[in-house]
């Protein structure tokens, strides 16, 4: 599913990646770990296409993705899911309009995705926020609209930035559990986040490993934090 081969990423004189290679299969759940600064949105962008490494390969669902072209890109994106840290909200727009922002963009049929939009608005609990506006919403409620967005399109690998990160502990869960059922479901999970509770709360819940990000490499761990 994703895949590095002597990845290398530098910010002016700074190196974060120094040749790391790593292989995640589909169907894996992921924690990403390190001190502030280390690289962890980097990885996720890494897998979201939206930077390249300096050195190196990144695969993706097979392909490299340094040899796609633009439209390629954008299909490939379409299997991709990102719940961003600061959510990236259109204030003006409702939550159900937030929603079916990939579906606009991509240029899908709204009708063919919208009685899925009313499912993900229920499977995340707020099927009664639907019309509000973003700036309404709790933070929580924010977090967990994003991650209805980032699936709408039922994609297999969904990349989470820190989304428990401006939430308290019960939501935290709240969210937690919302992607443990996409990975039970058969998606490919990769989740950044400073919280050790929370991975070793994962660990009770799936299958989850931890990729830390430590002196310019990423090391893989299976063994409880």
């Amino acid at each position: 599913m994703v895949e590095f081969d002597s990845v290398s990423v530098r910010f002016g004189d700074r190196a974060l990646f120094d040749g790391v290679s790593l292989s995640l299969p589909a169907g894996s759940f992921h924690f990403v770990t390190g001190p502030s600064g280390a690289g962890k949105t980097t990885l996720l962008k890494l897998c979201y296409l939206e930077m390249a490494p300096e050195a190196g390969e990144v695969q993706l669902f097979g392909k490299e993705t340094e040899r796609l072209g633009r439209d390629e890109v954008a299909d490939m994106r379409r299997k991709i899911g990102v719940v961003h840290q600061d959510c990236r909200f259109v204030d003006h727009l409702s939550v159900s309009e937030n929603v079916l922002l990939p579906a606009t963009a991509t240029g899908v049929d709204i009708r063919d995705v919208d009685d899925n939009m009313s499912q993900l608005l229920a499977w995340v609990g707020l099927s009664r926020h639907r019309d509000r506006r973003p700036p309404e919403l709790s933070g929580g409620e924010k977090q967990r609209a994003a991650l209805a967005r980032a699936v709408i399109l039922s994609p297999d690998l969904i990349l989470a930035d820190e989304p428990t990160g401006n939430v308290d502990w019960e939501m935290s869960l709240k969210i937690l559990d919302l992607l443990v059922e996409l990975n039970k479901s058969g998606k490919t999970v990769i989740c950044a986040t400073h919280d050790l509770s929370l991975i070793r709360q994962a660990k009770t819940r799936a299958p989850a490993r931890v990729l830390r990000i430590r002196e310019r490499g990423i090391e893989l761990s299976g063994a409880d934090l």
